[in-house]
């Protein structure tokens, strides 16, 4: 073949090879974007007491969705403030935020000694920075929700990623270094030791990857399965995950 047709077929084939050099850092780029909006998303929604809905990206545009009818305008709204984010929408039944139809009494021009009351004004305590605080923290949210799973699977329940994803956001706000290790422990069942220790570790590795997922680097989280060595009680006390400061 001549040196003239050589030129002509490498051409074609290295401005196709620069084509899909070029989208594969187009797709890896957006990816990343998509996880840290998401991420900053789910962290402004946690502070606005709306931790229950679900947030996720298609470029800068956010879709809501899971949220209670009646929380859904006030987490678009919260979404829609998100630095970065272009524009938002909710699925899902929404119940607008109807304005107050109670009419103000009339004024009245006799005087009164009665005084108002001072108004009072109420400050949210600022997140511990401390381990034994964080720790502390962490058994809260476990107590108050525990992380829970499908029976005999590693499938988190809707409450289980939920609690999952409140404790990752909540951990987010804690100092960059601290970081966490998650355990599984489960209840004696048909398959003896090694299927209980297999499915405590299913189960821990599941909720690490919320946890990454959420705005926690992943050389801050590890995890393992301890099956049934570590009984807490009887039943459902045995089926847990813990999540420690170390």
């Amino acid at each position: 073949m001549s040196g003239g047709r050589r030129w002509i077929l490498v051409v074609p084939i290295a401005v196709l090879v620069t084509a899909l050099l070029a989208g594969v850092a187009t797709w890896a780029q957006s990816g990343g974007m998509e996880r840290d909006l998401a991420a900053r998303a789910q962290t402004a929604l946690f502070e606005a007491g709306l931790p229950t809905g679900d947030v996720r990206f298609d470029g800068r545009d956010a879709i809501l969705s899971g949220f209670p009818p009646d929380q859904a305008l006030r987490a678009l709204e919260v979404v829609q403030g998100v630095d970065g984010v272009r524009a938002a929408k909710v699925t899902g039944d929404v119940v607008p935020l109807a304005p107050s139809t109670t009419a103000s009494p009339p004024s009245s021009t006799v005087p009164t000694t009665t005084s108002s009351p001072p108004p009072t004004t109420t400050t949210t305590a600022p997140p511990p920075t401390d381990k034994a605080g964080v720790q502390a923290e962490i058994d809260r949210m476990l107590t108050e929700t525990p992380i829970s799973f499908e029976p005999d699977s590693a499938r988190l329940t809707a409450d289980g990623t939920q609690a999952a994803r409140g404790i990752a956001i909540a951990l987010a706000k804690a100092p960059a270094g601290f970081r966490y290790r998650v355990t599984g422990h489960v209840a004696r069942g048909p398959g003896g030791e090694s299927a209980a220790l297999r499915l405590s570790r299913d189960r821990a590795r599941a909720v690490a990857r919320i946890l990454t997922g959420n705005g926690l680097a992943v050389s801050r989280v590890t995890y393992r399965g301890l099956g049934d060595t570590r009984p807490a009680g009887d039943g459902e006390e045995d089926r847990r995950v813990e999540i420690t400061v170390v």
